[in-house]
């Protein structure tokens, strides 16, 4: 059997392995509801990235270009996509560079 890693428990008493330093607890991630529907099609990784940054709304979201959301650490290229679409059903669209 491999190396699961660390035993872990997080504030909520939650146990889990991590081979990593990550703190986040993936029992509280599972169970964490998005705040806004378009951050409910993102992966864990990226939907933290915009909600460290309070970008909640696609309103807000569009305040920024696909750079400024790919320097942000969690978000990737496979998550522009989804954020695009989710923009142009509300007529909306990134900021230009």
């Amino acid at each position: 059997m491999g190396n699961k890693g660390t035993l872990r428990i997080c504030e909520k008493g939650h146990k889990f392995y991590k081979s990593t330093d990550c703190p986040t607890c993936p029992i509280c991630e599972k169970n964490k509801a998005p705040k806004a529907e378009f951050l409910s099609k993102l992966s864990a990784p990226a939907r933290r990235a915009l909600e460290r940054e309070d970008i909640l709304t696609l309103k807000k979201l569009s305040g920024y270009s696909e750079k400024d959301l790919l320097d942000l650490h969690g978000l990737g290229p496979s998550s522009i996509p989804k954020l695009k679409d989710a923009l142009e059903k509300e007529g909306l669209s990134f900021r230009k560079n």
